[in-house]
């Protein structure tokens, strides 16, 4: 560590230091790895220093990229390896006039949502404040405004971004525009971006939303309701089904709470009387009456805080994901019939309802995969602790197969570790060979492994120019980290 120590300006942090336990936690509490180094960025620079060490003097350890740390299977942190911290890097800076903001890679999205909001505008961005935008966005980045303004990359400008050899670029249309087209929605494959520019777009600061209930017994009925009722609701509408136990909650009665529940969670992202008028078919035709309606105008802050408390750091979460084109019969009541058998008061699991903008972004305009699927299944199992988590992991998986025969691709976001295969689903094989060429050019030694890896492709295509050398580093990898997670491979360089 001697040799990073001596140009890094943040904090560096060892097994045995006082902040180390706090350190190397992440929000999901079944993950529990052991970092041989923590590397806090405090900017551009260490994270150029942090890169160069993993990738000399500390070549061959696993090398983990953290920034809200909300990666579902705990991508955030490793087992023996180096952790690039870059939370501490949370700077924004909003220009109403051109109706852009800069953010940098630590930022979670309720900052972004504070500063942005006080000027009437918003990125679409997730459901959850303290989710860590960097990893939402390089995903695709879904959300209560996808289908008016798109995924949080569709509004993407610009991104600066630090190479597996410790180089700094620049990505947009015209400045690398391979890199640009990669990094939305092909993850952390190519670099770690340290900031991003995106274009801003009116909102609110008023919205309709959130939840209109009704007891799960109803659920068979409601979704298909619900599913001819959304094929005439106008883009400005995004919603989400979700299956649960009514949580404890002070907006929640005591007389439903802890009852099982489905409900319509609505945003609409435009005039609170016309979304009146678009949700009044909702309540009062879908063949029984909603228990409770949460569906009122408020600030959108209120209601992009709203999922907060259902996902708190440290509870354990099991998630199985799949895009389905429609709610067919057949998936509505293999739906109903596994959310009866929900156990925990915790697991809750949406089914997001996708297309209008997102679907008008070209398949080949970005990385980002499954622009034409109708539905994204967000299935997840928690608990409190591990007591009851396996059973809970088991509902998710039985669900997950249930779906089987109808999926038509995954959300890269959402996936827990589950192999190349399953990687190339998110993006299809065509995209897929396109993503890989492009981590040979950026990151040939595959030093961003610990993420939803795609690997580099092995030589380059006889029609295209060649590579640039490879950066002294690690050997390329050719398949993600096991299911277990990344092992450790010696002790911490010292030198």
């Amino acid at each position: 560590m001697a040799t990073l120590s001596q140009s890094f300006r943040g904090r560096l942090v060892q097994p045995g230091d006082p902040t180390y336990d706090e350190d190397r936690r992440v929000w999901n509490g079944s993950v529990d790895r052991s970092p041989a180094l923590i590397a806090h960025c405090t900017g551009v620079a260490d994270v150029i220093e942090a890169v160069r060490f993993a990738a000399g003097p500390a070549a061959g350890l696993p090398v983990a990229v953290r920034g809200g740390g909300h990666s579902f299977p705990g991508q955030s942190v490793c087992d023996g390896g180096i952790v690039v911290d870059l939370s501490p890097l949370r700077g924004i800076r909003v220009d109403p006039d051109a109706r852009t903001v800069r953010a940098q890679a630590g930022v979670l999205l309720g900052e972004l949502d504070h500063e942005t909001q006080a000027f009437g505008l918003a990125v679409p961005a997730g459901i959850v404040t303290h989710t860590g935008l960097a990893g939402l966005t390089l995903g695709g980045g879904i959300g209560w405004l996808m289908r008016k303004y798109g995924l949080t990359v569709d509004q993407l400008l610009s991104v600066d971004l630090v190479t597996a050899d410790g180089s700094f670029v620049k990505a947009d249309e015209d400045e690398n525009p391979d890199l640009f087209w990669g990094v939305r929605g092909g993850g952390g494959n190519f670099g770690i971006v340290t900031e991003f520019t995106f274009r801003l777009n009116p909102l609110g600061p008023i919205v309709l939303a959130g939840p209109v209930i009704w007891p799960m017994s109803e659920s068979a009925r409601l979704l298909r309701f619900y599913r001819e009722w959304i094929t005439a609701v106008p883009d400005e509408l995004t919603t989400a089904v979700v299956h649960r136990k009514a949580p404890t909650a002070p907006y929640i009665p005591a007389r439903l709470q802890g009852k099982p529940v489905v409900m319509v969670v609505c945003c609409y992202a435009g005039p609170v009387e016309e979304g009146q008028e678009v949700l009044r078919p909702l309540r009062e035709d879908a063949g029984t009456a909603p228990v409770l309606d949460l569906c009122t105008p408020k600030p959108f802050t209120e209601h992009q805080a709203m999922f907060d408390p259902s996902f708190p750091h440290g509870r354990w979460y099991y998630f199985k994901s799949c895009d389905v084109d429609r709610l067919t019969d057949k998936i509505i009541d293999s739906t109903a019939e596994h959310a009866s058998r929900i156990v925990s008061p915790f697991t809750a699991f949406p089914i997001f309802q996708l297309g209008g903008a997102i679907a008008r972004v070209g398949e080949d305009e970005t990385a980002f995969g499954g622009r034409g699927a109708g539905h994204t299944f967000n299935i997840n199992g928690t608990t409190e602790g591990p007591e009851g988590f396996e059973q809970e992991r088991t509902w998710a998986r039985g669900l997950w197969s249930a779906l089987a025969p109808h999926q038509t691709g995954v959300y890269a976001n959402f996936l827990m570790e589950e192999g190349e295969e399953r990687v190339e689903q998110a993006y299809g094989p065509r995209k897929y060979r396109r993503l890989r060429e492009l981590k040979r050019r950026y990151d040939p030694g595959n030093l961003f492994r610990l993420n939803q890896n795609i690997p580099p492709a092995a030589t380059a295509p006889a029609d295209t120019e060649p590579a640039p050398p490879a950066q002294t580093g690690p050997p390329a990898q050719t398949g993600p980290p096991a299911e277990a997670g990344p092992t450790k491979t010696g002790p911490l360089p010292e030198s």
